[in-house]
């Protein structure tokens, strides 16, 4: 095998490895988790952010 041949079979299986991550992203069993990841951002108690910034100026 020379270069060229090796250069074509990291090429494919970095192509497999790209469509197996696209079939978990849209599985139906990852969904549940980034359902989950997506709610992350209004955790945050709403006084949380007030009281950090009352603390920086005192």
């Amino acid at each position: 095998m020379d270069l060229n041949d090796w250069r074509a079979l990291v090429t494919v299986l970095a192509f497999v490895c790209f469509l197996a991550i696209v079939a978990w992203a849209y599985s139906s069993r990852a969904k549940k988790g980034f359902d989950e990841a997506a709610q992350i951002p209004f955790l945050d108690e709403p006084g949380e952010r007030h009281n950090e910034r009352g603390s920086n100026h005192g």
